[in-house]
């Protein structure tokens, strides 16, 4: 492979880790007050602990980037799809600390997890359709945006007045 193709090449598989760290942070700049906001909020009995989420996004974050970037190493005619897909449910995971940390909006927050657990379960697929390993990383992730689901509903209703 020529030299400026293999530069190209690495450099496009290397975006996956800053893209998916930058739409990380970005989800976090809307949660800056999200402990305090969530410790006023009715939750239920198995609602974990505002500490939690710091950790386990971490861990889902690099999990997903690591993914991400095995898939890019794949022929871009092949990987484009997969990529794409990803990409959108970043962008919704993203969007949704703003909904609901950062303008209050439970409805559209359920609304954008439910956008966002069809889209991770899409590139789930896709991504296997190229490597498991790359579709595995992802299976975390799914499950905890299914638990984050479940209890974004659940708190969406036991505070309608904090959460329209």
């Amino acid at each position: 492979m020529h030299t400026s193709t293999n530069r190209t090449s690495l450099l496009y598989q290397l975006i996956w880790f800053p893209l998916t760290f930058a739409c990380a942070a970005l989800g976090a700049r809307a949660s800056i007050s999200a402990a305090t906001f969530y410790a006023q909020l009715q939750r239920p009995d198995w609602a974990p602990p505002a500490w939690l989420f710091g950790p386990v996004w971490s861990v889902l974050y690099l999990l997903m980037a690591i993914a991400a970037w095995r898939i890019s190493r794949h022929p871009l005619d092949a990987a484009r799809k997969a990529l794409l897909l990803y990409t959108a449910q970043l962008a919704l995971n993203a969007l949704w600390s703003w909904l609901f940390f950062g303008w209050h909006q439970g409805a559209l927050a359920f609304v954008c997890l439910l956008a966002m657990w069809l889209l991770i379960l899409s590139t789930i697929l896709s991504f296997g359709r190229l490597e498991r390993l790359a579709s595995l990383l992802l299976w975390p992730y799914l499950a905890w945006v299914s638990f984050a689901g479940v209890l974004c509903y659940t708190i969406w209703q036991m505070n309608p007045a904090q959460l329209g």
